[in-house]
């Protein structure tokens, strides 16, 4: 992780869950995050924490709304004018909405096509032009996909959740045969984990809590820490490795 010292990556969704965790693995190692959220109180509050621990990297909140393209590109405006560019783009943020396929509103539908899958290209996008303008040849994309990027669970409230996290797993391999087509070194990674103990369930299930608390409560669920360190695995390889999809699942997750 050495190489990273001091250089940029942008978090999003970083003001709880693996977001959160991966922001502060990376201060702790060393870079300059930019942790972007909806709301930014969270993440100020982390990035005080790491100040006083003394971590030797740096987390700097920045309030963006995903589902709005202008905010998307003033914020890549904005590291750009204040940070020089990112060299590390972790697309964390995610959401899934409880509307099924035979009777879903549209309106939800959109939301999770909206941040799951477009905001995480537009971003995607954004940190390569980022990084080519820069002749940064050995940055990373990581897309923060799921285990319902491989398999359709029976829950139709899932449905269109996996969906837009079958499209992750295809545009983490598009781009990496685009950036192999256009001889660049930049690599591009997807982490798949399976069930992940944060507010996720408390989201989807939002209309009744017994429900999604029951979603950790029958097995030793991952923590955001458990993916954090696989982010910080991916990114400590060589540049001549490149990690295509880490799938990870607690133990006694059955699917």
């Amino acid at each position: 992780m050495e190489r990273w010292r001091d250089r940029l990556a942008l978090v999003t969704g970083a003001s709880g869950g693996i977001g959160a965790a991966v922001a502060r693995a990376l201060v702790q190692q060393g870079l300059k995050v930019v942790g972007c959220a909806r709301t930014v109180g969270n993440i100020e509050e982390l990035a005080a924490e790491c100040k006083s621990a003394g971590y030797p990297g740096t987390l700097i909140p920045y309030r963006c709304d995903l589902s709005n393209e202008e905010d998307i590109l003033s914020m890549f405006s904005a590291v750009r004018s204040q940070h020089s560019g990112v060299d590390i783009c972790i697309n964390n943020a995610g959401l899934a909405r409880p509307d099924t396929l035979l009777s879903g509103s549209t309106s939800g539908w959109k939301e999770m096509f909206n941040v799951n899958v477009l905001a995480l290209s537009i971003c995607t996008r954004e940190a390569c032009q980022s990084m080519r303008e820069r002749k940064v040849d050995d940055g990373h994309i990581i897309n923060i996909n799921s285990m319902c990027g491989h398999r359709v669970p029976p829950p139709a409230e899932t449905h269109f959740y996996s969906a837009t996290k079958y499209a992750v797993t295809a545009l983490t391999e598009g781009l990496r045969q685009e950036l192999r087509e256009a001889r660049s070194h930049i690599r591009a990674t997807c982490i798949s984990p399976g069930v992940v103990e944060t507010q996720f369930a408390f989201k989807l299930h939002d209309k009744d809590p017994e429900k999604a608390a029951a979603t950790y409560e029958h097995m030793k669920c991952l923590k955001p820490e458990d993916v954090a360190e696989a982010v910080i695995y991916v990114l400590s390889t060589p540049p001549h490795v490149q990690i295509g999809d880490v799938q990870m699942r607690p133990t006694e997750q059955v699917t």
